[in-house]
């Protein structure tokens, strides 16, 4: 069992002789409330090469004080983490380690650093009593554990954190920022302590500072923010980038993508599994259609097990996007209309169906083969297998597989448009979706190369993917209303609602239909295809 604070706070450096100023001052602090003095003793644990460290995230078993237990902290934004909480145990716990698979991969985690702290806890409270915010005044005592003891280092800190943001992300004001109320009082508690001589701290987390101050000599410390396994500067100094360095780019930039989201899927939080689809997705068009820059011998094992991983993913994710399609197709029906147990039954269809989507996704992200396909991303990264076009300059090279992806796009418009209604159509239409969105990326990735017109063609592209998609997602979902319908039908309901939210699917289906031609006409422009050549 594990619980979820979000925390928004602010450290600062401070000194032995350091004293915190009267903060009565401060807007919407009437009382300052002394709690005492608590010991705290916490062991950081990472890989032997910090690699949780890199991504600014720390592991801990802490004694002392009120939230004993095991701590996961992952990053939200500056200044914002989400402190993941267990009870104490020996080793650490598996629902906290799987959040870090996709970042340790198959590497032990051991302890690597210790820290002993004395901290002294003063709570700001508004004029009701009610707590705003905890001032922490820290005197730390580090020592690296692994590799090898050194002396120890020791150091004062104040950190300044809001109370009362949420059980969570997504809960209450303080979600995701705080709010501007939060921020503005940690602003105004800012200015009292810089008048007092207190200054921002250089460290982002005291495991930073302490990995820093212990690292053994000659080997550099990691830092948070740390470039991950397998980034590689950028050169500079040419004209134009080499389509070598544009396509890494954007192959990183997807591959951390997955890395980073998988922890928000594995904790369900809003919208995460499709994003982590969609980088899936741009990943594996990426391999197919830079296939000058990158060696397809090497990318194309890899582009298979990515759309391994994106069909598991889309189990839940079409669920998800299915379920809020009859939703509010029903909750725009009259209630004369909605006739039988139609909600109820939609939504034991839904839970039942969630649940077995869900429950065969994180099988499959606790599997040997996603940890493999992890692994095969992060050996790419580190040894791409660049082909000799991968030197040449980008706008040629890039733009080339643009519009070979525009032309594959072309040939299944023209067969869908062709095609008469009826299932055939509904298929050459999926078919070309699929073309339209392959070739939306390649553009997308091209940007930083040619631009403007890059930008363009993948927006108007995205508008014909979009409409086509919404005409397959009513192909699905007539499908699953026939299928509620025959269930009903069984239990010896009336299927009239089931009916009637068929034919309106049906309806939609056949407009989307009538206003392809003219948004293809206009995603096909020859103009516009002409300016993304060099």
């Amino acid at each position: 069992m594990v619980d979820t604070v979000r925390e928004i706070e602010r450290k600062y450096a401070a000194a032995d002789e350091t004293q915190l100023p009267d903060l009565t001052g401060v807007p919407r602090i009437a009382s300052v409330v002394e709690r005492g003095a608590v010991d705290l003793d916490a062991v950081y644990y990472d890989t032997a090469e910090q690699l949780l460290a890199a991504d600014g995230i720390t592991l801990r078993r802490r004694t002392g004080g009120e939230d004993a237990g095991w701590h996961l902290k992952l990053p939200v934004a500056p200044g914002v983490r989400d402190e993941i909480r267990a009870a104490l145990s020996d080793e650490p716990p598996g629902d906290l380690t799987a959040l870090v698979r996709s970042r340790v991969l198959g590497r032990a985690l051991v302890p690597v650093i210790r820290l002993r702290t004395r901290r002294t806890v003063r709570i700001l409270q508004d004029a009701a009593g009610t707590p705003l915010a905890e001032v922490a005044v820290d005197a730390v005592r580090a020592r690296r554990v692994f590799p090898g003891a050194s002396a120890e280092v020791g150091w004062h800190e104040i950190e300044v954190e809001l109370t009362g943001t949420g059980e969570g992300p997504g809960e209450g004001e303080g979600a995701g920022t705080g709010g501007s109320a939060g921020a503005e009082l940690l602003d105004a508690v800012e200015r009292a302590l810089a008048t007092a001589g207190i200054h921002p701290a250089g460290s982002a987390s005291k495991l930073a500072r302490a990995l820093a101050e212990t690292a053994p000599e000659g080997r550099p410390a990691q830092q948070d923010g740390a470039r991950p396994p397998g980034a590689r500067r950028r050169k500079h100094g040419t004209k134009a980038p080499a389509a070598g360095d544009v396509v890494l780019r954007y192959v990183r930039a997807q591959m951390r993508a997955i890395i980073e989201l998988d922890p928000a899927v594995r904790r369900d939080l809003p919208d995460a599994v499709h994003r982590m689809r969609v980088a899936t997705r741009r990943l594996r068009s990426a391999f197919r259609s830079y296939t000058k820059v990158l060696d397809r011998d090497v990318t194309r094992p890899i582009g298979c097990e990515l759309k391994w991983l994106a069909g598991e993913l889309g189990k839940e994710r079409d669920q998800e996007v299915l379920t809020e399609r009859l939703r509010v197709g029903l909750a725009e029906l009259p209630g004369t209309l909605q006739l039988g147990p139609v909600a109820a039954r939609l939504r034991i269809w839904s839970q039942r169906s969630r649940l077995v989507a869900r429950q065969e996704l994180m099988a499959e992200l606790d599997g040997a083969r996603y940890l493999a396909l992890l692994e095969s991303l992060h050996a790419l990264l580190e040894d791409p297998p660049l082909l000799k076009a991968a030197a040449r300059p980008a706008p040629e090279v890039l733009a080339k597989a643009v519009l070979k992806d525009y032309r594959r796009l072309a040939g299944r418009m023209a067969t869908a448009l062709d095609t008469p209604a009826g299932p055939g159509r509904d298929e050459a239409l999926h078919r070309a979706r699929k073309a339209a969105k392959r070739t939306r990326y390649a553009a997308e990735a091209a940007r930083p190369a040619l631009g403007k017109p890059a930008k363009k063609f993948t927006r108007r592209t995205k508008r014909v993917q979009q409409l086509l998609g919404d005409h397959h997602d009513s192909v699905v979902a007539r499908a699953t209303l026939r299928e509620l319908a025959l269930q009903a039908h069984r239990a010896g309901e009336g299927g009239f609602t089931f009916g009637l939210l068929f034919g309106r699917e049906e309806a939609r289906a056949a407009r989307h239909e009538r206003e392809l031609p003219a948004r293809w006409k206009k995603a096909s422009r020859r103009k516009l295809r002409k300016a993304l050549r060099p």
